[in-house]
């Protein structure tokens, strides 16, 4: 195999992610999962899954990763990269500790893991640390030997996770009435998080107002707008908002809110807006529900024209962006020097979370980092 598709020392890629109910039934038990030990009653929860039941209780989630790992691996193949590619969820089947056990039991002795989240955050990246860390720890007092775990760094700024999302506004755009496109705006939208894991995130150097979360957010959108400018010919005027908030109202989360948004854009005399979901990997629940349900919704009753742009999913640019990652990660472990692909003003991401970086709100072990219990 030639040097460029080599990804020794690893020996499986395992795809984390958060996992969704995939039935009416599965929803408050689903719950349960994300929420367990907030000591949210039941009834609760059947309130919180409402939205979870208009799509008959089935969360796009599950069937996006799949035809995600499909997509990596007819990558993988059609480059001759011959690496395993597994799945594990946090919060429903296939679990971690089981996809991990089972990796173990193939005999799997390097792991890299793809999160899919892009960005550095606690929900977005420790939190998915510490799921490992439990599930690492689970296993070894089952007496198995682990294997070592790395994490690939954020690709929020890969042309390949880039570029597709570049096509689905300019695509959005072109969707869009004639009379109203040109002035239409551009929403990037992502996850609301309160301000003070905001503020957090990152490496200790990145912490401050928005810290390493919201920067990366702003350099992305950044991107796209340049471009969608440079191919249209229009500057189009844009603004990085949120969606998703779920937490308690006395605790401040980022805003402005997207339905907050295209209430003040209209009342600006916008005559469109485009809505693009650049802090999402596929069109989850989150998306089909927050943007496209009751944004939408929100839309039609002020009466503006409004699109949603595709998020990133299966495209073959992203599954060829994973590759180089792999490579690029293996590579330097193997002790070769290594220029990291990545687009505009923040330079590519670190290998290895630094101590500090996105601390949780309570210590707790955390598995592919600097801190971790397992090296």
């Amino acid at each position: 195999m030639p040097d460029a598709l080599d990804a020794t020392p690893y020996d499986a890629l395992l795809l984390l992610s958060f996992g969704g109910p995939e039935g009416p039934d599965d929803v408050v038990p689903f719950l349960e999962n994300v929420t367990r030990g907030r000591g949210i009653p039941k009834e609760r929860l059947k309130e919180v899954g409402q939205h979870y039941f208009l799509f008959d209780g089935v969360s796009p989630i599950n069937g996006q990763n799949r035809a995600l790992i499909e997509a990596l691996r007819e990558d993988f193949a059609g480059h001759g990269l011959d690496l395993p590619v597994y799945w594990g969820n946090r919060n429903w089947a296939p679990y971690l500790t089981d996809t991990l056990r089972r990796m173990v039991a193939d005999g799997r002795r390097r792991v890299l893991v793809l999160a899919t989240s892009a960005y550095a955050s606690y929900s977005g990246c420790r939190q998915y640390r510490e799921n490992l860390a439990d599930a690492l720890a689970t296993l070894k007092g089952e007496g198995l030997d682990l294997p070592k775990v790395d994490k690939l760094r954020h690709y929020f700024n890969h042309p390949g996770f880039v570029e597709p999302m570049i096509d689905g506004v300019l695509r959005s755009l072109a969707d869009l009435p004639e009379d109203v496109r040109d002035g239409a705006h551009i929403a990037f939208t992502t996850h609301s998080i309160p301000t003070a894991a905001a503020d957090t995130s990152g490496p200790v150097e990145a912490h401050g107002e928005g810290g390493a979360y919201v920067q990366e957010h702003l350099d992305v959108a950044r991107l796209i707008a340049d471009a969608v400018r440079e191919r249209t010919g229009v500057d189009h005027p844009w603004r990085l908002v949120y969606q998703s908030r779920s937490g308690a109202p006395h605790i401040p989360w980022l805003e402005p809110d997207i339905c907050d948004h295209l209430e003040e854009r209209h009342a600006a005399g916008v005559p469109a807006v485009v809505m693009a979901p650049i802090g999402f990997v596929s069109d989850h629940m989150e998306v089909l529900y927050d943007l496209d349900t009751e944004a939408k919704a929100k839309a039609e009753e002020l009466g503006l024209p409004v699109r949603r742009s595709a998020t990133v999913g299966a495209d073959p640019r992203f599954a060829a962006a994973v590759r180089e990652l792999v490579l690029e990660r293996a590579a330097r472990e193997r002790g070769q020097a290594v220029t990291p692909c990545a687009l505009g003003t923040l330079g590519a991401s670190h290998d290895v979370c630094p101590v500090g970086c996105c601390p949780a709100r309570a210590p707790r072990p955390a598995a592919a980092g600097a801190d971790s219990p397992y090296a």
